[in-house]
């Protein structure tokens, strides 16, 4: 894992939550990696989709994690993509949009209200990009370092009015085609389930010893909500390995498969104003991303998307004094930065220029060329 290094300096120049301004001192880390091309051949269409969600990932928070690691020349893995874009997240009611709204605009390809999760803003049902392509025969995996029940997952299998409804939502994913899902959240699940054929984990060192590809379905619960890192769960990298394998080992003669994985706790140390937990957050995040460049350098037939919902904590980088970056958090909610989009693979040409949100979800289904494919069913 890369060492994001943080000079323990926390000036209080003032309270987020009424006006102040909460200032933390990051060292300029020295573990420089040169910028590396990524060869890409646009002869080859697209037959996996991996879409990394850095939750709370606005352009300051990818910067700091840059400087963190090698200064102004270091790149992290999703900076080497060929393609770069840049996303409009507004939701419908509203140009402040949560994980909920955001999720749903990828998912389904619709805006709708903030908390709403893929169901437009008069409650009515949207597919979801897993849910189409489960009917060409795909595979889809979630993998989160929250629960599994969290917005950003949930919206593509869950179709319900009210993020918070998490019961509801586990047993909405019980019910779903989800393949392989992978977070916390256990305390939302009546366990053990009544449905026989989902393989239950709940010892984050299964994930090595278990030969999970024997199971028609997976469900892996490493915490009561969100993962908490103090107990050692699984990181999202390992988390992310383990999905990978197991779809990968279900589709290699049938259609392909859909894996979402989000760095969902990047948005938490936002909200806490806290630099060290968003760096270590950031961490396994590229770590994961990288580990998926090295499947997709193997296979070349995987697109990857690395991406944010939208940007938290009103992040400001100062000039640097001495040899620490000036990290200075103006709120304790999201804020209204831009956010980016960095596409490898094929049909990763798709994702350049401005786009909205929404936008997302019709570019992949076009990169899978999904009005033209065959029913090929993985499905044991």
């Amino acid at each position: 894992m890369k060492k994001y290094l943080l000079l323990l300096s926390v000036a209080i120049l003032s309270s987020c939550q009424d006006g102040t301004v909460v200032e933390e001192s990051v060292l300029i880390g020295a573990e420089t990696n040169a910028a590396e091309t990524l060869e890409q051949n646009p002869n080859i269409k697209a037959k996996n989709i991996i879409l990394f969600i850095g939750d709370g990932m606005g352009p300051n928070q990818v910067a700091l994690a840059r400087f963190s690691v090698g200064g102004a020349n270091h790149r992290l893995s999703f900076e080497n993509f060929p393609v770069t874009g840049i996303v409009l997240n507004h939701s419908a009611e509203n140009l402040y949009t949560d994980s909920a709204a955001a999720a749903t605009a990828w998912a389904a390809g619709v805006k709708t209200k903030n908390g709403y999760l893929s169901v437009d803003s008069d409650n009515k049902f949207l597919p979801t990009i897993p849910e189409l392509l489960s009917t060409k025969g795909y595979l889809t995996g979630m993998v989160a370092t929250s629960s599994i029940t969290h917005a950003t997952p949930a919206a593509f299998y869950a179709h319900i009015k009210s993020r918070s409804k998490h019961k509801q939502i586990a047993q909405m994913l019980v019910e779903s085609d989800i393949a392989i899902a992978l977070g916390g959240g256990s305390e939302f699940f009546k366990l053990p389930l009544s449905d026989q054929a989902i393989h239950i984990i709940e010892n984050g060192s299964s994930l090595d010893q278990d030969d999970l590809a024997q199971h028609a379905r997976v469900l892996g619960l490493f915490g009561e909500d969100g993962l908490d890192r103090r107990l050692s769960p699984p990181t999202q990298l390992k988390m992310t390995e383990t999905a990978l394998d197991f779809l990968d080992s279900k589709t290699l003669n049938c259609s392909g498969f859909f894996l979402m994985s989000e760095g969902s706790q990047i948005d938490w140390a936002g909200h806490d104003n806290n630099v060290k937990y968003m760096l270590a957050e950031f961490a396994d995040f590229d770590d994961s991303i990288a580990a998926a460049i090295e499947f997709a350098k193997q296979d070349k037939e995987t697109l990857i998307l690395v991406t944010a919902d939208h940007a938290t904590g009103g992040l400001v980088l100062q000039k640097p004094r001495g040899s620490s970056v000036r990290a200075q958090w103006t709120t304790t909610s999201h804020d209204l930065s831009s956010i980016n989009i960095y596409a490898y693979g094929p049909g990763a040409e798709k994702f350049s220029g401005v786009m909205d949100n929404t936008e997302i979800f019709d570019r992949m289904l076009q990169a899978l060329d999904y009005e033209n494919l065959d029913s090929n069913n993985c499905v044991d």
